[in-house]
């Protein structure tokens, strides 16, 4: 099963800086410099289901908020009323913050209804 996904951010910085190729001859060259900034950071999907309708996508971060870094909240909603169907996935940045969320969401009651709280599953 996979828990965790990698994303990869490059970030391009120009910048000008003083460069003295030759120390000796005190020549000074001034050069433009381009370089490449990769982050990576590894994250859990969260799939949360059950949810009453009116339930909106800052709700429900406020919520998972609790248990750490909330990189994403995406509710699923249907593509001709645009009305939510109920579920919802959430990214989490710490693992040991998502499993605490789904230990103890999982089954609690949330604006009248028992959530559904596990490890998303990856798309096939």
């Amino acid at each position: 099963m996979q828990t965790y996904k990698k994303n990869i951010f490059f970030h391009l910085k120009s910048c000008n800086s003083d460069f003295y190729p030759f120390l000796c001859s005190g020549l000074k060259h001034q050069v433009k410099y381009t370089f490449l900034l990769i982050f990576i950071y590894f994250f859990m999907n969260i799939y949360i289901g059950n949810l009453n309708y009116s339930v909106r996508e800052n709700d429900l971060k406020e919520v998972m908020e609790d248990y750490g870094t909330v990189l994403s909240v995406k509710i699923i909603k249907d593509r001709e009323t645009g009305r939510s169907k109920g579920f919802a996935f959430c990214e989490l940045e710490e693992e040991d913050g998502a499993k605490k969320a789904i230990s103890e969401l999982n089954g609690s009651e949330y604006a009248g209804r028992p959530m559904v709280v596990k490890e998303a599953l990856p798309k096939n």
